[in-house]
């Protein structure tokens, strides 16, 4: 039995029609790295939680964050990783508690479970403030354990150990993985420990009250804190405190990687308060960039909740999931309430072979035989006249593994597109595509594409300067020095240039600053970026040549 779905062809079209209008639109968070495509199967990844070997109970809080941390650190290098849901569903599959140490022949059965090509497990040692972490990864198709990867440091440097353990599996499951372990190092700056200590603890825990507890602790440690944001919205919203959840999810920024589970879960709190307008426009923004059957559906009932017509927003809905027999009701609603008969008869008995037991769509079946004759504003009068009322039906649960699976195949599909291009505008499209991550700060998922325009055309100089910027935000300082004077030794940029810029600035070398503001004002004398840092070097005495 597979927990883990290939999402269907309908789904996958139904989100490419958001991305093929233009390769620089907002990219899913799984990355493709280089110009080769590569198959789904093979990179499936099942992160089990660490053992904790200290001695220490206290610290088993530390053993359950790997597979959070490693999940979201493979997910940006490109792998599909399983949840935990999906982990903890193995396990109540297999007839195992919650807690299970699986042993191997366990391990393996649970990644044949979850169709995982590899599994991640490990091990670690709290030692008079410093921990030591061994991980290894099992390769299912063929059986064999790897040799362990290790690393070590100060306890309240747990964020290090975590990513550089994720980069060292990530290199030793894909031996051509290029993005460079400083850049990992770099990716969960900003939340710290406490927080997400308690953000583990929270969404561990058994009690609802304790899982809010945390995770109002964590956010309250690091505000902008958005995993601890979300899992505290839903756990909200699980309370059906609405007005709360709404408000704590509405705090995620609509760039960040989970801005569309938040949306959704955004747009299901309004809804129960029947704030509809503002429920719609949550779904939304969901449906914009993501128009899987659930979110699109949500965006119609939200919509018929106000007296809008939206029998095409249910078709969609039902177009791309046509065996669910819920998006066929409301499609059937949705006609009842534009005066069709036909239509709606039709897709009421639809409804009906797909789940010949719903009471209501019987009801519905019966009501429009009976009412034959009357259309338009008439017919809903008809069916209506003895109270029956039919309402349309909201889908309660966002399928985040749909979303990351249709994202990983478009990945896929756009690897395929790319390289039938020129590797000039290969490597044009895969900088487009970098620079959207860097505005969004996903640093690992933005080296990715750089790295992947640089396999298209080493010569790019667009593609230098976007991995000097990576390098600059992860702090490698010397690498981001050399890669933006290699970009400006294939053409003059202004983005180099600014790298130059700042580097300079920050090692107060303020002459050279002013010359690489003055070389990049030759070729954009009006850019924003450029004036604000003319600026920052007259602010501090130091005008351009």
């Amino acid at each position: 039995m597979r927990r883990i779905l290939r999402p269907t062809v309908l789904s996958v079209m139904l989100i490419s029609c958001v991305v093929t209008s233009s390769f620089a639109q907002d990219a899913p968070a799984t990355r493709q790295q280089g110009v080769q495509t590569r198959e789904t199967g093979g990179r499936l990844v099942l992160v089990l939680p660490f053992d904790n070997r200290s001695g220490q109970s206290n610290l088993s809080w530390i053993g359950d964050s790997f597979p959070d941390t490693l999940n979201q650190r493979l997910n940006s290098a490109g792998f599909l990783t399983i949840t935990r849901d999906d982990r903890l569903f193995a396990l109540d599959h297999l007839g195992l508690p919650t807690d299970f140490k699986p042993t191997r022949a366990t391990t393996i059965r649970m990644a044949q479970t979850l169709d995982a090509d590899f599994v991640v497990v490990g091990s670690y040692t709290v030692n008079n403030g410093q921990i030591a972490v061994q991980a290894q990864t099992l390769s299912i198709n063929q059986l064999r354990l790897s040799n362990p990867l290790e690393d070590s440091s100060p306890l309240e440097h747990l964020f290090d150990v975590e990513n550089t353990i994720a980069w060292k599996v990530a290199q030793q499951i894909d031996p051509h993985f290029k993005v460079s372990e400083q850049t990992f190092l770099a990716a969960s700056s900003g939340v710290k420990l406490a927080s997400f200590e308690n953000y583990i603890r929270g969404t561990d825990a058994s009690s609802p009250q304790e899982r809010q507890k945390r995770l109002e602790q964590a956010v309250q440690e690091t505000p902008n804190y958005s995993a601890a944001l979300l899992a505290l919205g839903k756990t909200q919203f699980a309370e059906r405190q609405y007005d709360q959840a709404a408000t704590t999810l509405a705090k995620i920024p609509s760039t960040d990687r989970l801005a569309l589970e938040a949306g959704f879960y955004l747009g299901l709190s309004r809804f129960n308060a029947a704030k509809y307008s503002a429920a719609e426009n949550a779904f939304g923004f969901v449906a914009s960039r993501l128009p899987l059957p659930e979110v699109v559906n949500n965006q119609a009932v939200a919509a018929s909740r106000q007296n809008k017509d939206a029998v095409a927003l249910f078709q969609r809905a039902s177009t791309a999931d046509p065996n669910d027999p819920d998006y066929h009701f409301n499609l059937a609603v949705a006609f009842l309430t534009r005066g069709d008969a036909v239509n709606s008869l039709r897709e009421v008995e639809t409804t009906l072979k797909l789940h010949p037991a719903d009471a209501e769509a019987m009801q519905l079946h019966s009501h429009l035989n009976n009412a034959k004759g009357p259309s338009g504003a008439a017919l809903k009068a008809a069916v209506t006249a003895d109270g029956f009322d039919p309402v349309t039906r909201i889908r309660r649960t966002y399928s985040e593994a749909s979303f990351r699976q249709a994202a990983f195949q478009l990945d896929q599909m756009r690897a395929i597109r790319l390289a039938t291009l020129p590797p000039a505008e290969q490597a044009t499209q895969y900088v487009k595509l970098g620079q959207n991550y860097l505005a969004q700060g996903l640093i690992p998922e933005a080296e990715q594409e750089f790295q992947s325009a640089l396999t298209a055309d080493h010569g790019s100089p667009d593609a230098h300067a976007g991995l000097a910027q990576v390098r600059e935000q992860s702090g490698n300082l010397a690498d981001a020095r050399t890669e933006a004077q290699t970009s400006l030794q294939l053409k003059p940029n202004v983005a180099a240039y600014l790298i130059l810029a700042r580097l300079d600035l920050q090692a107060n070398n303020l002459p050279a600053s002013a010359s690489d503001v003055g070389n990049a004002m030759r070729i954009e004398p009006t850019n924003s970026a450029v004036l604000g840092m003319k600026q920052a070097l007259a602010a501090r005495g130091q005008s351009l040549p």
